[in-house]
């Protein structure tokens, strides 16, 4: 058996579901898929319903994952199309971050406009040490990066899923642009050819790219230019996705980390670039100090087929069910407690703690 020990796994870009949308899952149900997926804390966006744009909601979302949450999480405030920049103060102290819609997505968070964003970008700069993470797609990353270069602010750009994005990013990376770069397994392992078989259960934000595109994201992950492995999980409902007006987003905490000990395993990566990527550059980007004895391990030995019957999260499917991977968590410890062992969630609901208090001084 060989073993491989990850500090803390995070994955910083997760939609949950409940409240509105409990029908799809619940903080319980996916905060439980979390730690089945190896992962130490997690960090919500603010486009599920209600959105994460007032003081009141914000509070509704904390007081629910106080409640119910298994594995320690973070919250994003959501940049709103009405303004609402002095909200910024009062929310920064109980957020990760905040998230700014700047090409069309779930929900009704779009900001359009570049004058809207940079006065987004200076409001929160002015409250918040913590990064501006971004949806970005095509032409508006350069849109972003020009900001970036006038603001100076830390922007996270989500999901990065095509080359000529990577080329920009590279580029601005090397000009000493102070951003970071996550990437999706679904992006690098599924292309639009998966489509005829997946349907909707492969139509998500950004939507697949082309072979060529895959491979352009791998060769960012391999030389460094890629930050973070984020899974992006948004999970559906199957009567969702095979309606006739399917939503994006896929689940993703369970198999981001199996797909990424399969790259080990297939010598695409080290194991020390795979703990860079879901460990220690997550932690620095978002400032957080991960609680001592608080690991995942992996027997990356242990070669299985991803299953729908296996998996945690509510709606119970994956664009990835079928396929084979090599490595799988048998054990995820916080704060000294064994939380998974491998076969069920031990954690109670409510054991989980806001990661903003794990912040860097």
């Amino acid at each position: 058996m060989s073993l491989l020990t990850i500090p803390a796994p995070i994955d910083p870009h997760v939609h949950l579901r409940d409240l509105d949308w409990a029908h799809k899952a619940t903080f319980a149900s996916e905060t439980a898929a979390a730690l089945a997926g190896g992962y130490w804390a997690i960090c919500d966006m603010p486009n599920t319903a209600p959105t994460t744009t007032t003081r009141a909601a914000l509070d509704l979302k904390l007081a629910r994952l106080h409640e119910s949450a298994r594995c320690d999480y973070g919250v994003y405030f959501g940049a709103d199309q009405h303004g609402r920049l002095d909200s910024y103060s009062e929310a920064a102290p109980d957020t990760i971050g905040i998230k700014l819609y700047c090409n069309a997505t779930t929900g009704t968070l779009l900001l359009a406009d570049q004058e809207s964003r940079a006065a987004h970008m200076r409001a929160w700069a002015a409250a918040s040490r913590q990064p501006i993470a971004v949806h970005a797609e095509g032409e508006t990353v350069a849109q972003i990066l020009a900001l970036v270069r006038q603001h100076r602010a830390h922007v996270h750009f989500c999901h990065i899923s095509t080359a000529d994005e990577i080329d920009l990013l590279r580029d601005a990376r090397r000009d000493g642009l102070p951003i970071s770069i996550g990437v999706c397994p679904h992006h690098l392992t599924l292309t639009q050819d998966d489509l005829p078989v997946l349907g909707a259960y492969g139509l998500m934000k950004p939507e697949l790219k082309t072979r060529a595109d895959a491979d352009a994201l791998w060769s960012a992950v391999i030389d460094g230019t890629v930050d973070v492995i984020e899974s992006d999980h948004a999970p559906h409902t199957r009567a969702e996705k095979e309606s006739d007006n399917p939503p994006y987003g896929v689940p993703g905490l369970e198999t981001t980390l199996p797909l990424l000990c399969t790259a080990v395993n297939e010598g695409r990566i080290t194991p020390d670039r795979l703990i860079e990527l879901v460990s220690t550059n997550p932690a620095r980007i978002f400032r957080l100090v991960p609680p001592p004895d608080t690991s995942t391990v992996i027997d990356l030995d242990s070669s299985y087929v991803i299953e729908d019957k296996h998996l945690l999260t509510a709606p119970g499917w994956s664009p990835f069910a079928g396929m084979r991977v090599s490595g799988k968590v048998i054990e995820v410890k916080i704060r000294g407690r064994i939380v998974y062992d491998g076969e069920q969630v031990i954690a109670a609901p409510g054991s989980g703690i806001n990661v903003i208090d794990r912040l860097a001084q």
